[in-house]
């Protein structure tokens, strides 16, 4: 499942960020951002037009995002504790 994916209130662990290009810099700047293997995310609302921007939070940080960049983040199959 892609964090996009995730429905509202949902709490899943980050699997990984995708690479849709050697060196994507929208990549790696989620994986500084704290989007990491193992992870707790929770997907906390979506935008009133078109569903964007996403908001969701890791820890006690939340980031607003687009879906092109949350659908680069997986999610693990397992569920999270939050």
């Amino acid at each position: 499942m892609r964090l996009s994916d995730l429905p509202r209130r949902g709490v899943a662990r980050v699997d990984r960020v995708e690479d849709r290009a050697p060196g994507d810099p929208i990549a790696r700047r989620l994986r500084e951002l704290g989007f990491v293997s193992g992870e707790p995310v929770r997907m906390m609302a979506a935008g009133p037009f078109g569903a964007e921007p996403l908001l969701v939070q890791i820890g006690f940080t939340r980031f607003a995002l687009r879906r092109a960049e949350a659908a680069r983040v997986l999610l693990s199959e397992e569920g999270a504790r939050a």
